[in-house]
Protein backbone atom coordinates (compact mmCIF):
# COMPACT_ATOMS: atom_id res chain seq x y z
CA UNK A 1 0.00 0.00 0.00
CA UNK A 2 1.18 3.68 -0.95
CA UNK A 3 2.27 5.89 1.92
CA UNK A 4 -0.57 8.63 0.40
CA UNK A 5 -3.08 5.30 0.40
CA UNK A 6 -2.03 4.55 4.19
CA UNK A 7 -2.11 8.47 5.31
CA UNK A 8 -5.88 8.95 3.95
CA UNK A 9 -6.74 5.42 5.31
CA UNK A 10 -5.82 6.46 8.51
CA UNK A 11 -7.19 9.76 8.21
CA UNK A 12 -10.33 8.19 7.74
CA UNK A 13 -10.95 6.25 10.81
CA UNK A 14 -9.95 9.38 13.19
CA UNK A 15 -12.73 10.45 15.42
CA UNK A 16 -13.97 14.22 15.09
CA UNK A 17 -13.19 15.13 18.62
CA UNK A 18 -9.45 14.66 18.12
CA UNK A 19 -9.74 16.78 15.14
CA UNK A 20 -11.98 19.70 15.27
CA UNK A 21 -11.83 23.13 15.94
CA UNK A 22 -12.87 24.43 19.45
CA UNK A 23 -15.58 27.37 19.60
CA UNK A 24 -14.33 30.75 19.88
CA UNK A 25 -17.25 32.90 21.26
CA UNK A 26 -15.73 36.16 20.10
CA UNK A 27 -15.52 34.82 16.37
CA UNK A 28 -17.16 31.17 15.26
CA UNK A 29 -21.19 32.54 16.82
CA UNK A 30 -23.49 34.61 16.66
CA UNK A 31 -27.11 34.65 18.49
CA UNK A 32 -30.20 34.94 16.44
CA UNK A 33 -31.52 38.06 17.65
CA UNK A 34 -27.99 39.86 16.77
CA UNK A 35 -27.89 42.59 14.21
CA UNK A 36 -26.38 41.43 10.37
CA UNK A 37 -23.89 44.18 11.58
CA UNK A 38 -22.43 41.79 14.01
CA UNK A 39 -22.61 38.45 11.22
CA UNK A 40 -20.19 40.96 8.78
CA UNK A 41 -17.30 41.99 11.45
CA UNK A 42 -17.27 37.80 12.33
CA UNK A 43 -17.12 37.18 8.61
CA UNK A 44 -14.91 39.48 7.78
CA UNK A 45 -12.36 37.45 10.18
CA UNK A 46 -13.84 33.55 8.74
CA UNK A 47 -15.95 32.84 5.50
CA UNK A 48 -19.19 31.68 7.59
CA UNK A 49 -20.30 32.36 11.17
CA UNK A 50 -22.99 29.46 13.20
CA UNK A 51 -26.28 30.90 14.24
CA UNK A 52 -27.22 29.85 17.88
CA UNK A 53 -30.41 30.25 19.79
CA UNK A 54 -28.55 31.67 22.77
CA UNK A 55 -24.92 31.66 24.13
CA UNK A 56 -25.79 29.75 27.01
CA UNK A 57 -27.45 26.77 25.32
CA UNK A 58 -25.58 27.33 22.44
CA UNK A 59 -28.03 25.34 20.35
CA UNK A 60 -27.23 25.41 16.19
CA UNK A 61 -30.24 26.54 15.00
CA UNK A 62 -28.41 27.58 11.43
CA UNK A 63 -24.96 28.79 9.22
CA UNK A 64 -24.22 31.92 7.37
CA UNK A 65 -21.67 32.20 5.02
CA UNK A 66 -20.42 34.87 2.52
CA UNK A 67 -22.65 33.58 -0.28
CA UNK A 68 -25.78 34.09 2.24
CA UNK A 69 -24.84 37.73 2.48
CA UNK A 70 -25.34 38.08 -1.28
CA UNK A 71 -29.03 38.95 -1.54
CA UNK A 72 -28.53 41.57 0.89
CA UNK A 73 -26.85 43.62 -1.59
CA UNK A 74 -28.32 42.63 -4.71
CA UNK A 75 -30.55 45.31 -6.30
CA UNK A 76 -34.15 43.61 -6.54
CA UNK A 77 -34.70 42.32 -9.94
CA UNK A 78 -37.00 43.24 -12.81
CA UNK A 79 -39.31 40.98 -14.26
CA UNK A 80 -36.98 41.35 -17.53
CA UNK A 81 -34.04 39.77 -14.99
CA UNK A 82 -35.57 37.21 -13.56
CA UNK A 83 -38.28 34.80 -13.04
CA UNK A 84 -38.15 34.92 -9.04
CA UNK A 85 -39.71 37.35 -7.03
CA UNK A 86 -37.10 39.95 -5.88
CA UNK A 87 -36.10 39.88 -2.04
CA UNK A 88 -37.11 41.66 0.73
CA UNK A 89 -34.26 40.92 2.45
CA UNK A 90 -31.80 43.62 0.41
CA UNK A 91 -30.58 46.51 2.30
CA UNK A 92 -32.28 48.64 -0.60
CA UNK A 93 -35.34 48.16 1.50
CA UNK A 94 -33.84 49.51 4.53
CA UNK A 95 -34.96 46.55 6.46
CA UNK A 96 -33.66 46.07 10.00
CA UNK A 97 -32.38 42.16 9.67
CA UNK A 98 -31.44 39.70 11.69
CA UNK A 99 -28.60 36.61 12.17
CA UNK A 100 -31.86 34.46 11.60
CA UNK A 101 -33.21 36.25 8.91
CA UNK A 102 -30.81 35.33 6.61
CA UNK A 103 -29.11 32.00 7.75
CA UNK A 104 -29.49 28.95 6.00
CA UNK A 105 -31.33 26.77 8.61
CA UNK A 106 -30.57 23.14 9.72
CA UNK A 107 -27.23 22.68 8.90
CA UNK A 108 -26.06 19.25 8.83
CA UNK A 109 -24.16 18.63 11.84
CA UNK A 110 -21.52 16.34 13.06
CA UNK A 111 -21.23 14.33 16.09
CA UNK A 112 -17.58 14.02 18.20
CA UNK A 113 -17.69 10.48 18.04
CA UNK A 114 -17.90 10.47 14.66
CA UNK A 115 -15.26 9.02 12.03
CA UNK A 116 -13.55 11.53 9.55
CA UNK A 117 -14.77 9.39 6.59
CA UNK A 118 -18.72 10.09 7.97
CA UNK A 119 -18.01 13.42 7.88
CA UNK A 120 -16.43 13.86 4.45
CA UNK A 121 -18.77 11.78 3.01
CA UNK A 122 -21.51 14.14 4.35
CA UNK A 123 -19.26 17.49 3.16
CA UNK A 124 -19.34 15.89 -0.37
CA UNK A 125 -22.86 14.85 -0.28
CA UNK A 126 -24.43 18.38 0.69
CA UNK A 127 -21.55 20.15 -1.11
CA UNK A 128 -20.60 22.01 2.18
CA UNK A 129 -17.08 22.87 3.39
CA UNK A 130 -17.62 22.93 7.30
CA UNK A 131 -19.97 21.22 9.67
CA UNK A 132 -20.87 22.62 13.53
CA UNK A 133 -20.05 19.89 15.92
CA UNK A 134 -22.28 19.34 18.57
CA UNK A 135 -22.65 16.96 21.58
CA UNK A 136 -25.52 14.65 22.75
CA UNK A 137 -27.55 17.54 24.28
CA UNK A 138 -27.22 19.85 20.37
CA UNK A 139 -24.93 21.89 22.26
CA UNK A 140 -22.02 23.50 19.92
CA UNK A 141 -18.94 22.33 20.90
CA UNK A 142 -16.62 22.95 17.83
CA UNK A 143 -16.66 22.82 13.74
CA UNK A 144 -14.63 20.63 11.50
CA UNK A 145 -14.06 22.09 8.04
CA UNK A 146 -12.54 21.02 4.68
CA UNK A 147 -9.50 22.96 5.52
CA UNK A 148 -8.65 21.30 8.84
CA UNK A 149 -8.77 17.99 7.07
CA UNK A 150 -6.27 19.39 4.43
CA UNK A 151 -4.30 20.50 6.96
CA UNK A 152 -4.14 17.26 8.97
CA UNK A 153 -3.39 14.94 5.84
CA UNK A 154 -0.82 17.18 5.14
CA UNK A 155 1.17 16.73 8.17
CA UNK A 156 0.71 13.12 8.44
CA UNK A 157 2.16 12.98 4.70
CA UNK A 158 4.87 15.08 5.88
CA UNK A 159 5.86 13.26 9.16
CA UNK A 160 6.27 10.25 7.11
CA UNK A 161 8.70 11.88 4.25
CA UNK A 162 10.51 13.16 7.29
CA UNK A 163 10.70 9.53 8.69
CA UNK A 164 12.00 8.32 5.35
CA UNK A 165 14.83 10.56 4.81
CA UNK A 166 15.67 9.93 8.42
CA UNK A 167 16.08 6.35 7.36
CA UNK A 168 17.68 6.60 4.47
CA UNK A 169 20.50 9.16 5.83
Amino acid sequence: MSEKHSVITELYEVKVKDLLEPINAKISYVEKTDAIEQVFLLLGKKNHVWVVDDSITLHVLGVITESDTLQLFAPPYTPLQSFDKPTLQSFQYGLATTAEEIMSKRPITADPNERIIDVIVKMKQHKIKQLPVVDENERLIGEVSLSRLIQEYSKRQAEIIKKKKTEIT
